[in-house]
């Protein structure tokens, strides 16, 4: 399972005092893209290939409050993917420093080739990467977004 320990920052907290919603997202995103670093994929070799993700919806569900430097262990997983690796589905949950889940975040996206602004199949050494993800419980196959 890939997970990191982040901070909940000055920046990720609302009005109520707790860890914000975008900064769900935003964590969410920086933890996928750590993970796609880590595998031979930074954001340069995104840019060489002229393919990057993109999010189309997001979920996102609050178990408990996170505060102000509360420490958080986030992970990433694969809820669903298509064939060609054309859709995804990923899963980040948030853990507190005492292991209870905290939220739980699953982003529906693809690859969207940066030139032509539609959604492509994953070049396949980038399929390999994220077929490489644990997989969740509930892991769907997804149908490809290639017509």
């Amino acid at each position: 399972m890939f997970a990191r320990n982040l901070v909940a920052s000055w920046g990720d907290m609302d009005f109520n005092a707790h860890m914000a919603d975008t900064a769900y997202l935003d964590k969410s995103a920086d933890l996928r893209m750590m993970f796609f670093a880590e595998n031979g994929f930074p954001m340069s070799e995104f840019v060489r290939l002229r393919v990057g993700p993109v999010v189309q919806k997001d979920e996102i569900e609050y178990q408990r409050e996170v505060n102000l430097l509360d420490t958080l262990r986030g992970t990433l997983a694969l809820a669903g993917l298509a064939p060609d690796g054309s859709r995804w589905l990923m899963r980040n949950e948030f853990f507190r420093s005492d292991d209870k889940l905290a939220a739980r975040v699953t982003s529906a996206g693809g690859w969207l080739d940066l030139a032509a602004r539609r959604l492509v199949a994953a070049p396949s050494a980038l399929l390999v990467v994220l077929t490489s993800l644990t997989r969740t419980a509930d892991f769907a196959a997804l149908p490809s977004s290639m017509k």
